[in-house]
């Protein structure tokens, strides 16, 4: 019989079978519904619903079938989370840099950078919140959402209701941008579609809500807010690079040799299969199954975050990380126009040579 190693402890086929095929089910029934208009215009992507369902399930009916299909569900939302983010790279090319121009990579860096670094200000140093949850928040915050939540939880090692935290509350506050940025941008009449596209797409969370929102105010300003934010996306890999590296110095110089930080291989991989993407060996429909694979594969892992979380925990956070997200998004729509406008001013006054 066929055996997997998870965390270390062997599985049979017949151990980890159900959970796969659990989580299978939920993130095909998400996938369904994020296909429904109702749903799809609110833009509701198939990972959001999946931990939705999940989490639903989870304080209901999967308490009765937790020991069949636990070790399938963990395999989920460990090892196929790392394969879902490797694939994700077949989304990214190099040459989206390029059609954003430079001015657009600098927003996207700054806007992650000064994000994730005020996160965690204002969480640890101000809110008192635990370090995990402000990481995650920051993460999901700076970056693509809940899948950069999920992508930085195998570095952070928190607790699945963190995770779960940190992922509604990206999803939350993202999901009013869908509503606000278009009514934003029909209050500035003088800022072109190209500028406030970059703008959405360096500031708002989730890509779906970036699509969502784009839809809503335009064919170019669309395209823009989806270049700008592939671009941001790109950024996870270095992110998590640097993160698990700076957590490892920390760890190690508090002693915690057994909370060691791993190198994130998957993320190095990430910037591998993205430039392995940029070279166009590939024919089109292949590449559209691999993406497809990928969504599926992170829409099961979401599934299994939400089967192991409980509504207990998520109570017991309390409201801290609500008001993290809030003070968040109100920066990124402030402080990320702000730094939209003087980056975008700067790189148009003439060069002295």
């Amino acid at each position: 019989m066929a055996e997997l190693s998870v965390n270390k402890t062997p599985f049979h086929l017949h151990h980890w079978l159900p959970g796969l095929l659990l989580t299978v089910a939920i993130a095909g029934t998400a996938a369904w519904l994020s296909n429904q208009p109702w749903l799809a215009g609110a833009g509701f992507g198939a990972l959001t619903l999946a931990i939705i369902l999940g989490i639903v399930l989870g304080n209901t009916l999967y308490p009765q079938l937790a020991g069949a299909c636990d070790s399938g569900v963990m395999l989920a939302k460990q090892r196929l989370l790392r394969l879902g983010i490797i694939l994700y790279g077949f989304r990214i090319t190099v040459q989206q840099i390029a059609d954003v121009g430079i001015s657009g990579v600098l927003i996207d860096a700054l806007v992650l950078s000064s994000t994730f670094l005020l996160t965690c200000f204002i969480g640890i140093r101000l809110l008192k919140m635990d370090r995990e949850t402000v990481w995650l928040i920051g993460a999901g915050s700076s970056i693509c959402g809940a899948a950069a939540v999920l992508a930085s939880e195998p570095i952070v090692k928190a607790a699945p209701s963190k995770v779960a935290v940190a992922v509604a509350t990206v999803v939350l506050f993202g999901t009013v941008g869908i509503v606000l940025y278009p009514l934003l941008w029909s209050l500035l009449p003088t800022v072109s579609a190209e500028h406030f596209g970059i703008f959405t797409g360096s500031t708002l969370h989730e890509v779906a809500q970036v699509v969502a929102a784009g839809h809503a105010m335009g064919a170019e300003a669309e395209n823009t807010a989806v270049i700008a934010k592939m671009l941001r996306v790109m950024m996870l890999a270095p992110f998590l690079l640097i993160l698990g590296s700076w957590l490892k110095r920390q760890r190690s110089q508090r002693a915690e040799s057994s909370s060691a930080v791993s190198f994130p291989w998957f993320a190095l991989l990430f910037i591998v299969v993205a430039l392995f993407n940029s070279l166009h060996l590939l024919p089109a429909n292949i590449v559209g199954t691999l993406n497809q694979l990928a969504n599926l594969l992170l829409a099961m892992a979401m599934a299994a975050l939400g089967l192991t979380t409980r509504f207990s925990a998520l109570k017991q956070a309390g409201c801290k990380p609500l008001l993290l997200g809030l003070v968040m998004f109100g920066w990124l729509i402030l402080g990320g126009g702000a730094l939209n406008v003087l980056v975008q001013h700067f790189m148009a006054l003439p060069h002295p040579l």
